[in-house]
């Protein structure tokens, strides 16, 4: 890390535009396997947020690597640099005062907590989407479950790279157990609790 450098404080803070938007800001982090719901569910979310009337925005996997993470692989050693990178994104969507829903495997434990860890205690809440690899294989949504059987995908996250489910996640929810509209329903519901919106 370059120590000539100092962060620079806007003349706005993070608590102004919170109180602006009416809401607090925080990192809601969808990990889980591939075909688990992630992206399904933080899109209802956000649409669900949006019209409510809050500021969010989601961070999707497939897209941040067709642009901001477009040089990494899958190798392990990408995946934690993709990893970090998102964190430090999230961080600033964070001091921006938004809602930010990131949409990745995050297959990685050690990761993960590097992203909570860059921002607040309470500002990190991470959603452990517990869908099962049977039924996460039986929707293959992309196809990629049968390429990497196949050995056209090396390194794929449930068959020959590990995926380290969270520990104490803030929430657990299963898409093979539970429709759309009920996994919105609960983390709406843990939101108005905790007094993010």
């Amino acid at each position: 890390m370059n120590t000539n450098l100092t962060w620079h404080d806007s003349v706005v803070s993070k608590q102004e535009r919170s109180d602006k938007k009416g809401q607090k800001p925080c990192v809601i982090w969808f990990t889980g396997l591939s075909g688990s719901g992630k992206s399904t569910i933080a899109n209802t979310l956000e649409r669900a947020l949006f019209e409510r009337g809050h500021h969010c925005y989601l961070l999707d996997g497939d897209n941040v690597r067709q642009g901001l993470n477009g040089d990494l692989g899958f190798a392990d050693e990408d995946r934690v640099e993709n990893i970090r990178r998102i964190g430090e994104a999230a961080k600033l969507f964070v001091d921006a005062g938004l809602i930010v829903m990131t949409a990745f495997i995050s297959p990685f434990r050690t990761e993960r907590q590097l992203a909570r860890d860059v921002v607040e205690d309470d500002e990190f809440i991470e959603v452990h989407m517990s869908t099962s690899l049977e039924v996460c294989e039986e929707r293959d949504p992309k196809g990629l479950y049968k390429k990497a059987r196949a050995g056209e995908i090396p390194f794929f996250t449930g068959i020959d790279s590990a995926y380290e489910a969270p520990v104490n996640p803030e929430l657990v929810i299963d898409t093979g157990v539970n429709d759309i509209q009920a996994c919105t329903e609960q983390l709406i519901n843990y939101l108005v609790e905790k007094q993010y919106i």
